[in-house]
């Protein structure tokens, strides 16, 4: 899925579209994509001047946004958003720098009808970032 794809699945909008492509996609399953990160990004102003990393909480929220477009990719209707239900055992083991493409990786072990859980790994280069079990919910927007 390219990013216009992506645009019409997810609710999300700059700057916290957090989600470049999908490379791959199992309806279901499991999916792949990747984050460009660019010293542009509005984050590294503020995380950290002089030394900016992407911080950790955004690498968990481009795993959602993934886990998001296996929620919503077969949904008719525009109005349901996947909201965070719970993460588990999150752990950090590498800074993600400017000039980094960051490749974020998710796997269903439960669904039911309004309910998603998956393991989301986030690396970069082949050397993990990120993980964590991360669950949702879906909801509507304005209600």
């Amino acid at each position: 899925m390219n990013i216009r794809e992506i645009q019409a699945i997810l609710p999300h909008g700059y700057p916290f579209l957090l989600l470049d492509r999908v490379l791959e996609f199992e309806k279901g399953v499991r999916a792949v994509g990747i984050k460009n990160l660019t010293i542009n990004e509005a984050f590294f102003n503020g995380h950290y001047p002089g030394n900016p990393i992407m911080p950790g909480v955004l690498i968990i929220e481009a795993l959602a946004q993934l886990a998001g477009i296996i929620m919503l990719h077969e949904v008719e209707s525009d109005d349901l958003v996947p909201l965070f239900a719970g993460i588990e055992k999150a752990r950090f083991k590498r800074q993600v720098i400017p000039g980094d493409v960051l490749r974020l990786e998710v796997e269903v072990t439960a669904k039911r009808s309004n309910y998603l859980k998956v393991i989301g790994k986030a690396s970069v280069d082949g050397e993990l970032a990120a993980e964590g079990i991360l669950s949702f919910a879906v909801a509507r927007m304005n209600g």
